[in-house]
């Protein structure tokens, strides 16, 4: 397995739409297998193919470091197929380092998707489990959490992620 180099706001492969994996080949899985060692090392709690510069539809997620029942989930072509609710959480990115707030998302979502497998799957999830899913399948849709931020949230992040840049380069 291998660390890989996660991509950063504004890198252009964040704001495009995953392409579906056709087949679950080595190839794939050594992907998910970095992937995931990837995002236990950063350490995040899931991890879009494209925040890693594929652009193929697959997630990894693990809420175990958050005290959640839940453990490795690799979701491949997922979609959200029902949605309940709302709720505020506060989420950051590993694609937008050192910046976090309050996002609104559904409380409730149903995902379907392959495993690792090939097998076809089902979860129901709610809490930050539907949170963190919704964010790394927006991230396969070229959208990152920012973009779900109020007008007035967004310009003051994209102020200041511009000086932040400014600084580092100079």
């Amino acid at each position: 397995m291998a660390i890989l180099d996660i991509c950063t706001y504004p890198d252009p492969i964040l704001r495009q739409k995953a392409a579906s994996v056709e087949n679950i080949d080595e190839a794939l899985i050594k992907l998910i297998d970095d992937m995931t060692e990837t995002m236990y090392e950063a350490p995040g709690i899931g991890l879009a193919a494209n925040q890693v510069g594929r652009s193929l539809s697959l997630i990894v997620v693990d809420l175990q470091r958050q005290d959640e029942e839940h453990g490795l989930i690799v979701l491949i072509n997922p979609q959200i197929v029902a949605t309940q609710g709302e709720i505020t959480w506060e989420e950051g990115c590993l694609s937008v380092p050192e910046y976090f707030s309050a996002v609104k998302r559904h409380a409730e979502v149903v995902v379907r998707g392959y495993g690792r497998d090939g097998k076809e799957m089902e979860i129901q999830a709610g809490g930050l489990l539907a949170v963190a899913l919704q964010h790394e399948i927006d991230h396969l849709e070229g959208r990152l959490f920012i973009d779900r931020l109020n007008p007035i949230t967004r310009d003051i992040f994209k102020r200041k992620w511009k000086k932040k840049l400014k600084e580092a380069t100079a």
